[in-house]
């Protein structure tokens, strides 16, 4: 099935005469001036899950002059309204998957965007297949009413293009409450990442760092890097002082490690073979089933817009 993205302010009204609308109306607030935007999915991956599938039906954008601006989703073919089903887990490493590509839109400033989705409680169209092959129900609360809202603005530029990634950091919003049955849910961490200011941090954790650490024994390794604004304490996920983001350090022998989008400045990382045990819904500080987390080989590290930082453990 091929997708593609329908622009408009209520089912029926076609692109063209969106586009219209939008020139009277200056839904960016810039008269008639244009400019094109670009949105992408990536992910940092949670730890035991083999799939972790979004039912997505389209993207909300609200101009800074007013106007509520609804793309959704549709099958090329047939023209009919079809939600794309997207696994969050193949979207790591700096992998990504457009969810707008040259949308035109007014120029100006927009205040948020919401992502549109079906993640209901019981029903099986967001889902988490787990590594001992279950399948379970991803409920978002509220979402079939509101979605997954970006409160952060931003600038469509006259003439030109804004492209932007969303980053669903996976190991902050998947939780598994008591009370819900086979349902997980989803409260998704998400940062809005301007593609032209962010760059890349790669490397590897030596096998000796490995095998000197009793935490990351045999079957039980769930390695990680925490990247951490700089100045903030290292520290677990449980609501104070959180990574910006984390990535997997697979057990596959070679030890590499990728965290793609980050805006460019200075920050701090970590290493951690225990991140199986390091669960956002929990203070380590009160609670003794969660942590606590050991760190390895805390240190600065710049980020460069468009260039990759190498720092290896």
């Amino acid at each position: 099935m091929k997708f593609k993205t329908d622009t408009n302010l209520t089912p029926t009204i076609s692109v063209l005469t969106l586009a219209s609308l939008l020139t009277a109306c200056g839904g960016g607030g810039s008269g008639s001036s244009t400019g094109t935007l670009n949105l992408g999915l990536t992910d940092a991956s949670v730890d035991d899950a083999k799939a972790v599938v979004v039912e997505f039906t389209g993207v909300q954008l609200q101009s800074a002059g007013g106007d509520r601006i609804d793309h959704d989703f549709l099958d090329e073919i047939t023209g009919n309204t079809a939600p794309r089903h997207i696994d969050l887990l193949a979207l790591t490493g700096g992998t990504t998957e457009l969810l707008l590509d040259g949308v035109t839109l007014n120029a100006g400033r927009y205040n948020w965007i919401r992502l549109k989705v079906n993640a209901e409680r019981g029903v099986i169209d967001s889902y988490i297949d787990l590594l001992d092959d279950t399948r379970h129900s991803l409920y978002i609360p509220s979402g079939a009413e509101t979605g997954l809202k970006l409160n952060r603005g931003f600038e469509i530029p006259e003439g030109g293009t804004a492209s932007f990634t969303i980053d669903f950091d996976l190991r902050r919003s998947v939780h598994y409450p008591s009370g819900l049955d086979d349902d997980r849910i989803l409260r998704p961490t998400l940062r809005l990442v301007d593609d032209n200011t962010a760059g890349a941090l790669t490397g590897t954790v030596a096998s000796g760092v490995i095998t000197a650490d009793p935490d990351c024994d045999g079957v039980e390794y769930v390695g990680a890097v925490y990247v951490f604004d700089n100045g903030d304490l290292v520290d677990d996920l449980d609501g104070r002082g959180d990574p910006v983001t984390s990535a997997r350090v697979p057990n596959d022998g070679t030890y590499s490690y990728t965290v793609a989008f980050l805006p460019e400045g200075e920050y701090s990382i970590a290493f951690t073979c225990d991140a199986d045990i390091d669960d956002p819904g929990k203070d380590a500080d009160t609670d003794p089933t969660d942590g606590p987390v050991n760190f390895i080989g805390e240190t600065p590290v710049t980020i460069t817009a468009g260039k990759t930082t190498t720092h290896s453990f």
